[in-house]
């Protein structure tokens, strides 16, 4: 994975849970909602990594 991509991911979940701190004071369903998304933002990084990565050592194997 690219380092831009790597610091959309790390900003998007760091802004994910900021958003859901401060929204624990006014709704805590959208709090959980927030985090919930950031989890799952987290999980999309990891997978779209490893599909990278996969793709990256298909193409050497080839060569």
């Amino acid at each position: 994975m690219g380092k831009g991509l790597s610091l959309w991911f790390a900003c998007s979940s760091i802004l994910l849970l900021t958003v859901a701190s401060i929204m624990i004071s006014y709704n805590i369903w959208l709090a959980l909602l927030l985090g919930f998304l950031c989890v799952m933002n987290i999980g999309w990084g990891f997978m779209l990594k490893a599909r990278l990565r996969r793709q990256q050592e298909a193409k050497q194997e080839i060569l």
